[in-house]
């Protein structure tokens, strides 16, 4: 090994502990900042790429055909700020489905797929599905097209059966098709494609003809520029004729939504680690120079150049600074595992790694940032004169703060205090230095607390609405195996699915001693004309008193009379929807306008639901299909007695009581939490550390003054008290500007985190800094500074007086 290093080896081994910060606070800022740009890249990037290689279309909207004719339609590819259209496409929507009686594909004992329901499918034809040109190019991803009046292809089809048949039970004559293939549209612009013949056999056993045009836009970035886009294209086509339509945005968050909503908070924590990184590498190689000015005159001495010198001192912070940055990168890749699971490849992804060049590009940069760092103080090191160095020995001594001396000894406090009062002022740039450590590890722990708080609401939001109950009331089960229903598998229109009887389980509830409020609810297994199509979206009919439930609203109210609805938050955003608009539901082919009254934060099941009183369904001739009572229990009540009373009363009415499994916590959010946590926790130590190396450099250089002390009657808990108190102002300060920072980083990061997924976060949500956590949060400076002085502290009260004074 040469002499070079020799000295580079020997002075990470002196500074173990040093060496020890700067690995961790540069593995924190690798881990956050390749997770963020890995994630951006891989859910972003697949997307954007598919969707120009498929010239997939900005919006596609679908016209009520019985209000506008194809012609009119067309005219609207003129609507201001188009620059593509394509279209009209004769479409049909919501067309209830059943797997043929062919498909034999097993899902359990004595079970098979056939017979039981299928996603409703909005079934299109297009002249160009085959020839791969044109707007919006669907892709085959097994099987073969459509080529005769009775095959189909299908997407988000719930089985294997390829090959089987589909029968469209609500048309007369419950037409059937052949399955030949499976294809995908990447902004989920129809669920099923046959030929013109084919199309023409659902028109002609009843389906409803409507139109779809698809669009490119001059500006179509943004949820505010599509819904300006379609504004354009309804006010070129005849009034209420549009029925709904599908933005590619919405598709885009339905792909990654998920991942990138992990994005904003992996942002902050990269960018206060790689700004810790830089804040840490300098306090100790600036301390390393400093405590070592003797030893650089003697390097000097023995022939190093100042260059030689130079690099020793920028290499004893790059090495460990490439620890933490290896670490960091594999530890990103890691987690990126569980944060990627599930991604969708439908967009051609490669899978749920991070691409290579974010694994070379973010360690190297930080890497050139951590040496550029370095090389400030240790060329500093290199152009120190050896004649002085080996004279001096040590740094000189400051002259500043006697003012704060004077003053601070005025005071009516210990002696011991008022030095250590006095101590910040006689080196404000070191001061400055671990005020800035505490104050980025302030931040860090507020903006945690607060995303930690938020995460705690939204879960307990996951307890509310639909999800809300001491216990719940369903039909009673039936053995698969004897003939019944495989676990309500036959869909909601199927009349082999069990439904209760909403009055009759109402009064009987009403009956049991201990009841305190009960309402009914079930999928009606209706659709929603416009909705998206790559996800589940349910019709919800609702018997009862709602209103215990806890579920919020994010704008309008309850609905309250015939024809009005309420729409969850999450659909309201994917179709653009807002408070006044209509939307049309459709049950066994028959339509409903529904008026919106209200946007509600719901989140059971996939978030994309449709919530309407059974009394309008009713009053317009469609079914209310009630599967499920959610039961809250009055204070004290006993589950298992109230269950053993209330079973007289269902029994005869087959319904059965159970325990309420619904409302766990989301997994996304799980994952979210325990990494917030680790990376804050990184942060935490890597402040607390800055200011524990911090004040070992300041009390080794005053050791000498310690002894003085000492030998004046100093008692080792004063000394405690005294290098405590030289931090603790400081840490005061930097939490107190910390505070707000952190506060206002999460308030900037928690609505964009429930944008990502389609959600507007309501109050009970975002408002997660109360007095209680504040209080807390404004002393966490002093606690930080506390815990990184109080080793050194108890290393200063243990020194020997006499070993001190030789010290010089």
């Amino acid at each position: 090994m040469s002499a070079l290093g020799k000295v580079v080896r020997s002075g990470v081994g002196r500074r173990r502990v040093q060496s020890f910060v700067m690995a961790l606070t540069t593995l924190a800022a690798v881990t956050s900042s390749v997770l963020s740009l890995g994630l951006l890249t891989v859910v972003q990037s697949p997307f954007d790429h598919a969707f120009a290689k498929r010239d997939a279309a900005h919006l596609a909207v679908q016209f009520d055909g019985a209000k506008a004719t194809a012609a009119q339609a067309a005219a609207t590819a003129h609507a201001a700020g188009v620059t593509e259209a394509a279209g009209p496409y004769p479409i049909t929507t919501a067309l209830d489905s059943v797997i043929g009686p062919d498909c034999t594909e097993s899902i359990g004992p004595g079970m098979t797929f056939a017979n039981t329901a299928a996603p409703p499918v909005t079934v299109t034809t297009r002249p160009n599905l085959t020839a791969g040109t044109g707007l919006d190019q669907i892709v085959l991803d097994q099987g073969a097209w459509p080529t005769g009046p009775n095959q189909i292809v299908l997407n988000n089809w719930p089985s294997d059966c390829l090959g089987k048949s589909v029968v469209f039970s609500a048309l007369p004559g419950k037409p059937s098709f052949k399955v030949v293939g499976f294809a995908n549209s990447l902004t989920d612009t129809a669920t099923g494609w046959t030929t013109a013949d084919g199309f023409a056999r659902l028109t002609g056993a009843g389906a409803k003809t409507d139109a779809q045009m698809l669009y490119r836009f001059a500006a179509a970035g943004t949820d505010a520029r599509i819904a300006a886009d379609r504004q354009a294209v309804a006010a070129a086509a005849p009034a209420g004729s549009v029925e709904g339509a599908q933005s590619y945005l919405t598709a885009r968050t339905q792909a990654t939504g998920n991942a990138k909503s992990f994005v904003p908070f992996l942002i902050v924590f990269g960018v206060l680690g790689l700004f810790l990184s830089v804040l840490i590498i300098a306090i100790v190689v600036s301390g390393a120079v400093v405590s070592g000015i003797r030893r650089i005159g003697i390097l000097k001495s023995l022939g190093f150049t100042p260059g030689q010198v130079a690099r020793a001192y920028a290499a004893q912070a790059l090495i460990p600074a490439t620890i933490g940055v290896v670490g960091g990168t594999v530890f990103g890749n890691l987690l990126a595992v569980p944060v990627l699971k599930g991604t969708s490849n439908d967009l051609g992804a490669g899978g749920a790694t991070i691409p290579v060049w974010v694994s070379l590009l973010v360690p190297l940069g930080t890497l050139a940032i951590v040496a550029l760092t370095a090389m400030i103080p240790a060329l500093r090191a290199g152009r120190l004169p050896a004649v002085q160095t080996l004279v001096v020995g040590r740094a000189p001594r400051a002259e500043r703060g006697r003012a704060a001396q004077r003053l601070a000894a005025r005071l009516p406090l210990p002696r011991s205090i008022s030095l250590g009062l006095a101590q910040p002022f006689a080196r404000p740039a070191r001061t400055a230095l671990v005020g800035a450590a505490v104050l980025f590890g302030a931040v860090s722990v507020t903006f945690a607390m607060g995303l930690e708080t938020g995460f705690s609401k939204f879960q307990d939001q996951r307890g509310a609405g639909f999800n809300a109950a001491s216990l719940i009331v369903v039909p009673t089960s039936e053995d698969p195996e004897q003939g019944g229903p495989p676990g309500g598998m036959y869909g909601p229109n199927d009349p082999r699915t069990p439904h209760l009887d909403a009055a009759k389980v109402s009064a009987a509830l009403a009956s049991v001693p201990g009841t305190k409020a009960a309402f009914g609810w079930g999928d009606s297994g209706a659709s929603v004309v416009g909705a998206p199509t790559g996800d589940m979206t349910t019709v919800d009919t609702v018997s009862g008193d709602f209103s215990w439930t806890g579920m919020e609203l994010i704008s309008g109210r309850w609905y309250s009379g015939p024809g009005e609805a309420v729409i969850s938050d999450r659909l309201a955003t994917a179709m653009g929807t807002h408070v006044g608009d209509a939307v049309t539901v459709v049950q066994e082919g028959e339509p409903l306008t529904l008026k919106i009254v209200g946007v509600a934060f719901d989140t059971h099941d996939s978030g994309r639901s449709v919530l309407v009183d059974s009394a309008t369904f009713a009053a317009a001739g469609l079914t209310p299909r009630i599967d499920q009572f959610n039961v809250e229990l009055a204070s004290g009540v006993s589950g298992p007695d109230w269950a053993a009373s209330a079973a007289v009363a269902l029994s005869p009415l087959h319904a059965d009581v159970d325990s309420n499994q619904s409302g766990n916590a989301s997994n996304v959010v799980v994952v979210m939490s325990a990494l917030v946590a680790t990376l804050s926790l990184m942060l935490l130590a890597v402040a607390a550390l800055g200011v524990l190396n911090t004040v070992v450099q300041d009390t080794r250089e005053r050791i000498h003054d310690l002894g003085i002390f000492k030998a004046l009657g100093m008692t080792p808990r004063q000394t405690v008290a005294m290098v405590l108190t030289s931090v603790a102002l400081t840490g005061l300060i930097a939490g107190l500007i910390g505070v707000p920072i952190g506060t206002a980083l999460e308030k900037a990061t928690l609505t964009p985190m429930g944008n990502a997924v389609g959600m507007h976060l309501p109050p009970s949500v975002t408002d997660t800094y109360s007095l209680g956590l504040v209080l807390p949060l404004l002393a966490g400076g002093v606690v930080i500074a506390l815990l990184g002085a109080l080793l050194p502290a108890g290393w200063a009260a243990r020194s020997r007086t006499a070993t001190a004074l030789r010290t010089e």
